[in-house]
Parts: C-alpha cells; structure tokens; sequence
C-alpha cells in the first residue's frame, strides 16, 4: 500500500462515490478530501478519476485545472525584484493578534506573521505552516504535522511548542479571542506534543473543518519565547518581511526578509519587493479613490471599508486593475436578544419583516450581490439548503408588535458606522419602510472606530461581517454559547438556542454532505424565525490595485498575502 493510501480519510473514497454518483460538485468533493488531509493535486487526481461518471449524471463540470508548466515559467521570466509597494488602509491599535476583530490589521501582520494553513479563494484549504494533516474516523482526533526548519524573524526555529503555546492563548478566556468560540470542541489540555514537529488535537465533538479554523484571521503564530501578550513589542513572525513600524493612524512599513522560508517559481527567494507601506487614509473612500487615480498608492486595502462606491468611481479607469470576487460577506441587523424590546421573538420578527431584501441590495449596494434570508448562510455554502426569499410584510410586523404589547408602536436606537456607506444607506431604507410596521427608529451614526469599540454592546446595530468558507463557522463563531451556556465573545447578538446549538454539533461532525444540509434546513428555519439578525444582502468585492502590481490574488475574506506580488519599474 503507497504512503497516499495509508494517509487517506476513510471518508475520502466515500465522497470521491458521491461525486461519481453526481451528489456532490468537484468542488465540494476538493474541499472536503482536503479538510481531511488529502493533498491537493492528490484530491484533483481523485475528482478527474470519478468525473466521467458525475459529468454524465449532469454534475457540476470541473472547476480545477493545473496551470500549464509553460504559462507558469513564462510568468516568472518577466518578474521584477525590488521597490516598494504602496497601500491605502486604516492603521488601526494593535496588541495580541488573537483578538483581531478587523481585517485590516490582520492584512498589516500577515506579512510578518503567518499561519498554520491557507483557504485559496477556491476556498481549499492547504498546508501552509503545517506540512500535513490527519484526520481520525472519527474526526475526534487531528495530528498536524509541523514543517521543519523554518526560522521566526529573529532565529528561532518555529516547533510545536510554538504551536501549543499560541493555541493556549486562543483558548485562554482571559485573552477573549473569537477564535475560543470557533473552536468550542477544543480544550487547553486536550493540546498534546508528540514530538518537535507533530501536535495532536483531542477533541470534545467531532468536527470537520478544524483546517479552516486554523486560517481565521486571529490565528497567526506567535514566537513563545518572546511574544508576552503585545505583538509589537517582539514582532517575530515566520513571514516573509518584518515590521519595521506601526504607527497608529498614520503607517505600517515592512521591509523584505533575506531568510524566508518560502522560495517562488524556479526557486527564486521570495518575497519579491523590497518593503510594503500601509497609509492609514482614514474613512473617506473618496481619499482613497483620489489617491489611486493619481498614482500616489498602488492598492486599496478594502478589508473593513469595501464599498460599492469605489468599485463605481474606478471602473473606468484603464489604469486601474478591477479583480472581482463573490463573497460571503454581508451586514448584519443584529437585536440584542437579551435586552428589553429584543428578547422577545415577536418584535425581533417584526422588525425582520420591514425588510425589503432586494430593495436594500439594489438600493444600497447597487444590486452588486445576491439577496440575503435573515440566517448566516450564503447561497454558496456547500451547506445551504435552499429556502424561500422573506416578503417584506409590515402588517404582520405591526400585528407581531401589538401582541407583544406595543399596540402604539415601538421608538427604537439603530447604530450604525459612518464609514460604510452601504450600510448607512440600509438603515435609512429600513427607517422607512418599518414605520409601515410600527417602528420609529433613529439612527445614531458614528465613525466607524467608534462602532468597533462597543459593536457587541449596542442594542440594536448593523455590523459588517466577512466571508467564511463554510456554513458552520460563522454560526460557531457568533451564535452558541460557551460549555456553561453564556454567549462566546464574537455572539454580538447575545441569542443562545439549544436546539440551535446541539444541531450544529451534529452538522460540525457530519461528514455526508447530503446529510450536513438537511441538517442547514432546520438551522436555518430556527434562525429565521427565532433568530436574533436579519441579513438583507449577500456583497460582491472588488480587489483595486495599479495595473504594474502583479500576482495579486482576491480572496473573498479580502485576506492579503504579498510574499508572491511584484511591481512591474519604469525602464
């Protein structure tokens, strides 16, 4: 038996008889064979074998093929080395990764620090710090395999000590990282070393999509012998440059490491550039936009500010490089439901139904998107059980208000960022249309650093949320409670369902993916209608960047990984 045979899943021949049998898309049959340790060009090997018999039972056509070797090698002749590469974004404070709560921070560091694994816009998963994974049966127990001989920034070598040690510090419930409600199954003491280079994971519950959680983006790896709780203190990350500055509200400015561990095409040392600059731009798009137009930053850096309105105000433009993406990203209405008027199921209904979904997307986003459901699914989670699209309905929302006793009516606060004017538009569409059904609303508008500082606090707001790859990890992180029943730290809403929650921890373990979406038919239901948020719109992005930027890659979580780009000089 070849070594490949011995490493693969149990599970793995079953998907590759699902897809053959037309049950699942290449796609998802990718996917889930690399979650479960199969390496990629191993699952891509697996998916051709059994497409003949998918392609003539009518599923999806193959959606991955190898680059051809002489496009590849043509591409790295015409690198160039060197300069600098300029990107608007906002400087936000720094101090422990594992409590990001904005993207861009995590854009800023990734460049110094880096993960475990990587989820590709194809939302594959591959090893990234990790050599290889394995996945027990029962998917109760992970050993990941650490890579050797990579270096921290300051010549430490990167073991699984330094694994055990960061992951204690996603768990510890004194850090307050989203990441201890992500990873819910897991425990501190259930983190076992093996040796230098092999960590296994013992879980609570069976869970699948451990891989993807080790690329949430406050799970970068820290140096244990110098990080002590404050990342620019001892900036030492595995990455491919290192942090030179960081200067809240003004600049981050990183600069190219001679001793990265990652080589490019021909094994050409990477990264490519010499030093990246952040330029914090503040909140107004407009600067942004002036200051691509005019040649004076190369990249938009749009991870907590994407709006339609740049996509609008560039698309024109030759200069400039559109790359688009379909994303999971969305905003959501969340009531806090343990909060007078919002613990009661009938007036968070009420307000649910004064949505017009399609009104809000075409309205303000521009129809740059797909319509949401009022639960945290995306129509292209592999997951997602198809359901009807809400009416807006003030009737029965004015109904709803009057038996929960408010037969006059209902005054309430809705706080919203200023920066996202998407979001602002969404608020004032929905103060509109709910006075039909009984709601008088004011919206309190803030900046947007002022949002982020209470945004799980606030009765009622609107708060962007990213893309995630799978159905069940937004649901872990925002919507359970913890092992004592209290909301984990990224549950903004506060809604805590049992029924909800043991569902999902059988969806988390279900391996069958016809199985895991009849389980998303009741999960959706029961967060619609007792659910705690009301999601109106499912966001296209857009990547903005110079067209002598090279080798940039959009990510749906707008995730930014430069150790690859390039800037084409002026001769």
């Amino acid at each position: 038996m070849s070594d490949e045979k011995k490493k693969t899943h149990p599970g793995v021949p079953y998907l590759q008889d699902q897809l053959g049998q037309g049950k699942v898309s290449r796609r998802e049959f990718v996917r889930y064979a690399c979650l479960l340790g199969t390496s990629f060009a191993a699952a891509n090997a697996m998916a051709t074998v059994a497409a003949p018999a998918a392609l003539a039972s009518g599923a999806q056509k193959p959606t991955f093929a190898p680059v051809p070797q002489a496009e590849e090698k043509a591409a790295w002749e015409q690198i160039q080395r060197g300069g600098t590469l300029r990107v608007a974004s906002q400087v936000q404070k720094v101090t422990h990764p594992a409590q990001f709560s904005w993207v861009s921070p995590s854009n800023q560091l990734r460049q110094v620090a880096e993960y475990l694994t990587y989820t590709d816009g194809n939302n594959i998963t591959r090893p990234y710090l990790l050599e290889s994974w394995e996945a027990s049966e029962d998917l109760l127990t992970w050993t990941l395999n650490v890579r050797q001989r990579i270096d921290f920034s300051n010549g430490d070598k990167c073991t699984s000590d330094d694994v055990i040690f960061t992951m204690s510090e996603w768990l510890d419930e004194d850090v307050g990282s989203s990441i201890l409600g992500l990873m819910s199954y897991l425990s501190p003491n259930n983190i076992e070393k093996v040796d230098c280079y092999t960590v296994q994971l013992h879980l609570d519950k069976p869970e699948i999509a451990v891989p993807e959680h080790l690329f949430h983006y406050p799970a970068m790896v820290l140096n244990s012998k110098t990080f002590e709780g404050d990342f620019l203190k001892a900036p030492d990350g595995t990455g491919p440059y290192t942090l030179e500055e960081f200067t809240e509200g003004e600049r981050v400015l990183v600069k190219r490491r001679n001793d990265y561990w990652q080589m490019g095409a021909d094994c050409d040392p990477l990264p490519y550039l010499d030093a990246i600059e952040f330029i914090d731009m503040g909140e107004d798009m407009t600067a942004w936009v002036a200051a691509i137009k005019a040649g004076e930053v190369d990249v938009l850096e749009e991870g907590d500010t994407s709006t339609v309105d740049t996509f609008l105000a560039l698309q024109d433009d030759p200069n400039i490089v559109q790359q688009p993406v379909p994303t999971a990203q969305t905003r959501v209405l969340r009531m806090r439901g343990d909060l007078e008027p919002w613990e009661d199921e009938d007036v968070r209904m009420a307000l649910k139904l004064c949505q017009d979904h399609q009104k809000i997307l075409d309205l303000a986003y521009f129809g740059e998107g797909l319509p949401g459901q009022d639960f945290h699914v995306y129509q292209l989670h592999p997951e997602y059980c198809e359901k009807p699209m809400p009416e807006y309905n003030p009737e029965k929302a004015k109904q709803l208000l009057a038996d929960a006793g408010y037969e006059d009516g209902l005054d309430v606060e809705l706080s919203v960022g200023s920066g996202w004017p998407d979001i602002v538009s969404y608020a004032e569409i929905l103060k509109e249309d709910a006075k039909a059904g009984g709601f008088n609303i004011t919206i309190n508008t803030m900046p947007n650093s002022q949002y982020w500082d209470q945004w799980t606090e606030v009765d009622l707001g609107i708060t962007p949320w990213t893309h995630r790859p799978l159905g069940t990890m937004v649901l872990n992180l925002a919507y359970i409670g913890d092992e004592d029943g209290e909301p984990v730290p990224w549950n903004e809403s506060r809604w805590v369902d049992d029924e909800f929650s043991d569902l999902l921890d059988e969806a988390n373990g279900t391996l069958n993916v016809e199985q895991r979406r009849q389980i998303f038919c009741q999960l959706e239901q029961i967060q619609y209608d007792r659910g705690s948020v009301g999601i109106p719109f499912w966001k296209n992005l857009w990547f903005h960047y110079l067209k002598e930027v090279k080798d940039v890659q959009a990510h749906p979580s707008w995730y930014m990984l430069f150790n690859k780009v390039w800037k084409e000089q002026e001769a």
